[in-house]
């Protein structure tokens, strides 16, 4: 997606092209296939949903073929993980390589420690005190996080920032797009991020599966894969999409 002339474009694909995803089905087995996806397009040529999809069916609200109506049909399927993992930005991560992404990008801790080491922030501690309960089943609209952490309008300040933060280090993901339900328990609305945990979403064995293995290996075995997979990608793109150091690309 960019902007031309203060006017949104949606980069992608015409419908009878040989590269175009569908479905969500077809999105979630694509992803599957090569691991990681991005969902708007990027630095890397072709390295996103966006590109693969016919630009006229975004926010068309059909959710056959409107790729932004998708993310809520991908993130509960629970085959494919969503959250803000690529520079800050929305993407997918197959279970195959989510591990991976889980021990380089949490550097081996689960948040706990993190947080004994003094490597989280209190903002980032006010937040995960919400899914630190050993319950299955936990998951929180965004806006009951920014509420029960305190973030509220006398509370405190960077909330997003904050959230966006724990996604990128994978302690939260996408649970599901859910309306907001009022005290007479009817949906209204636009559809919210429900967040929770990658443990309480895939369980802790899977998701920590890669934690046996030196976090530096993990980043090294994401930024050859990438490199397999878009050897158009230079190592500069590869860095700062995937959050990578320079040195694991060398």
């Amino acid at each position: 997606m960019g902007n031309e002339n203060g006017t949104w474009i949606m980069y992608g694909v015409s419908r009878d092209d040989p590269e175009c995803l569908h479905t969500p089905e077809e999105a979630i087995e694509y992803i599957n296939k090569v691991g990681f996806l991005p969902l708007f397009r990027n630095e890397i040529p072709g390295f996103s949903l966006e590109e693969r999809t016919v630009p006229e069916d975004w926010w068309s609200g059909d959710f056959k073929i409107d790729p932004w109506e998708w993310r809520k049909t991908i993130s509960d399927s629970k085959k494919v993980a969503y959250g803000k993992f690529f520079d800050k930005k929305a993407g997918f991560v197959s279970l195959e390589w989510l591990p991976y992404f889980v021990n380089f990008r949490r550097d081996g801790y689960d948040f706990d420690a993190l947080w004994d080491d003094g490597k989280a922030s209190a903002k980032q501690k006010m937040i995960m005190n919400l899914f630190m309960e050993e319950n299955e089943d936990a998951e929180l609209f965004s806006y009951e996080i920014k509420d029960k952490a305190g973030f509220g309008k006398e509370g405190a300040k960077g909330f997003e920032g904050t959230l966006t933060g724990l996604q990128m280090q994978t302690y939260l993901t996408v649970r599901d797009f859910r309306q907001r339900i009022n005290k007479k328990g009817e949906s209204y609305g636009w559809s919210v991020a429900v967040m929770t945990t990658p443990e309480h979403m895939w369980g802790r064995e899977l998701v920590t599966s890669a934690y046996k293995e030196d976090p530096t290996e993990s980043a090294k075995r994401i930024g050859k894969h990438m490199h397999d997979i878009y050897p158009i990608a230079n190592q500069g793109q590869i860095c700062k999409i995937l959050g990578l150091p320079k040195k694991i690309t060398q």
